[in-house]
């Protein structure tokens, strides 16, 4: 039975029919053998987009899309295939803690991550701080690494979820990136294709997010709890703070360098350290590896305490091609940036809020992001020791301190970094750090 024309499904869901399993395979694997033309994908997602998808039909598309490639199979792990997914923000470097983390205390974390997004860090970015690490490495490497060390960040192959990766393309140049039900079914897929059985999900709120607005943040998670019901996958999500940086440094040398002080029990962020705990601690409770929470922080903190999880983060990166004494010698491996410049507040009071955004954008604009997809990253440059909402300052001292190539560099940046802050006489009501989300 040959597969329904393109035009008869464009043209259904943009009359709001819904379509059935087999015309939403059809749908994806047309978008992924190329018979899908990038004007049908684009008038289909603009379709989705002005008509939506229900929970049922984006469960069924999410589905569609993660067979329209190869999916990976763990079931020979002695162990629970765990996963974790954030919609990105500024100084985000949960996963690169959370994995070793949960591998040490029996899980397997097979996570595929990906690059940076407008003014939000990427996971892969952060480990290309590292001369050597292979983000793309081959299904028998890749296998082997998750079964030894228990844990591999990797990135996107070309044939796991290929109808998602073509759509996303488009989605990118026809104003539909940010349409929910596409964004549901493009994470999800890749995280069942993934092999994961259980996931959190970690959804930012605030100024440095890409959902700030609260409500449609939440309404997003609870979409991906409809979906995910349906397909097998146990996951809690979660909305977190990005009204402030997660930790106190934003670029990719430097978030590798915090997390490795975070591992290795050195003087870390208290906020990330909390934030990697408690995202960590749920997958444990998910996974089947802990009875509650307190008895998984009890082992999490214990992971921590030995070494164990900074070693299985040092195994990991050794075997993917990465240094091999990384924990004992980070700076000589991760790139520094030649000036580093304090940026001063010019009064004295009360961190009022912050335009993380704009933090972000300044990581961009030093070269740690992309303006294109086919630019070039410096992993040395970025934000350190970036204050946080709530703290008192006095005139004179640093808000944060640009890591720079170059003193005109610098000093925009640090323009930036000014302006950034809003400091007053009163504290601001104090926000949570974390809110779990009933199922």
């Amino acid at each position: 039975m040959s597969a329904p024309p393109a035009a008869s499904l464009i043209r259904a869901k943009r009359v709001g029919g819904k379509l059935d399993a087999a015309q939403w395979r059809a749908l994806a694997n047309g978008i992924a053998d190329g018979s899908w033309n990038d004007g049908q994908i684009g008038a289909f997602a603009m379709a989705v987009a002005w008509r939506g998808l229900d929970a049922d039909e984006c469960r069924l598309f999410t589905l569609a899309l993660r067979d329209s490639g190869r999916c990976l199979d763990w079931s020979t792990l002695p162990g629970p295939v765990l996963d974790k997914h954030s919609t990105g923000g500024v100084g985000d470097c949960v996963s690169l803690a959370l994995a070793p983390l949960v591998a040490a205390c029996g899980g397997y974390v097979p996570m595929i991550s990906g690059r940076g997004l407008g003014h939000t860090g990427g996971t892969l970015d952060k480990l290309e701080s590292l001369a050597g690490y292979d983000v793309h490495p081959s299904p028998a490497r890749l296998r082997e690494v998750v079964a030894s060390v228990g844990c591999a960040i990797v990135g996107q192959s070309a044939d796991l979820v290929p109808a998602d990766r073509r759509l996303y393309a488009v989605r990118d140049v026809s104003a539909t990136v940010d349409v929910p039900e596409l964004i549901v079914a493009s994470i999800l897929s890749k995280k069942l294709a993934g092999g994961a059985s259980a996931l959190v999900l970690d959804i930012k709120t605030g100024s440095g997010a890409q959902t700030p607005d609260e409500d449609a943040a939440r309404a997003l998670a609870h979409r991906m709890q409809a979906v995910a019901a349906g397909s097998g996958m146990a996951l809690a999500a979660a909305l977190t703070d990005m009204g402030q940086v997660l930790g106190r440094e934003a670029g990719n040398a430097l978030e590798v360098h915090a997390i490795v002080d975070l591992l290795c029990g050195r003087p870390c962020c208290p906020r990330l350290r909390e934030l990697v705990l408690a995202l960590s601690a749920r997958l444990l409770c998910l996974g089947g590896l802990a009875a509650d929470p307190a008895a998984a922080r009890a082992r999490l903190e214990q992971a921590l305490a030995t070494g164990a999880a900074a070693e299985r983060f040092a195994r990991m990166v050794a075997a993917l091609g990465g240094p091999t004494d990384l924990i004992e010698h980070p700076r000589r491996h991760l790139p520094q940036a030649p000036l580093q410049l304090p940026v001063p507040a010019t009064r004295a009071g009360v961190i009022a809020a912050i335009d993380v955004r704009a933090l972000g954008e300044c990581v961009v604009d030093l070269g740690g992001g992309r303006r294109s997809s086919d630019a070039r990253i410096d992993h040395a440059v970025g934000l350190a020791a970036v204050r946080g909402a709530g703290e008192r300052v006095a005139a004179g001292e640093a808000l944060a301190i640009v890591h720079a190539r170059s003193a005109d560099a610098a000093a925009r940046a640090a323009a930036q970094v000014a302006a950034a802050f809003h400091i007053n006489v009163a504290a601001p009501p104090a926000v949570p750090l974390l809110r779990w989300l009933q199922d």
